[in-house]
C-alpha cells in the first residue's frame, strides 16, 4: 500500500517525463539541450553507427548555437572515427536533424542470429 506522501507526490509530478529530462535518442539538437552549456564537451554518436561496425566513433561538441529550446541549431565538433582522430580543427556536424542521436561513443549491436536451413 502506498504511504500518503508517496501518492500527494505523484499527483504532483507529470506523468510523462519531459523531453529535456528524458534519455531517449533525439536530434543532435534535442540531446545537446538536455545538458549543461548546451553540450559543449559532451561526445555524441549517431545510433545507427553501432550497426554499420563503426563501434568508438563520435563526435566531442566544441561549440553550438541552439534554437527554439533545442529543436533546431547548429553543432560543432571534433570527429573520433574508430577509435582515432580524424579532424585536427572543429567542424559543423552534419545531419543533426536528419538522424538518431545518443551521448557518448557508438557501440557495436548484436547480429541477430538466422535460422540455419537444413
Amino acid at each position: 500500500m502506498a504511504s500518503p506522501i508517496h501518492t500527494a507526490l505523484r499527483k504532483l509530478l507529470p506523468s510523462k517525463v519531459p523531453p529535456s529530462l528524458s534519455s531517449a535518442p533525439g536530434t543532435l539538437y534535442q540531446v545537446l539541450s538536455r545538458y549543461p552549456q548546451d553540450g559543449v564537451g559532451l561526445k555524441v554518436h549517431q545510433t545507427r553507427w553501432g550497426a554499420k561496425g563503426a563501434q568508438g566513433s563520435y563526435w566531442e561538441v566544441t561549440r553550438t548555437k541552439l534554437k527554439c529550446e533545442g529543436e533546431h541549431g547548429k553543432a560543432w565538433g571534433i570527429l573520433v572515427w574508430k577509435g582515432k582522430r580524424v579532424s585536427e580543427n572543429d567542424e559543423r556536424i552534419p545531419g543533426g536533424l536528419k538522424y538518431r542521436w545518443s551521448v557518448g561513443e557508438s557501440q557495436a549491436k548484436p547480429v541477430p542470429k538466422q535460422p540455419q536451413s537444413s
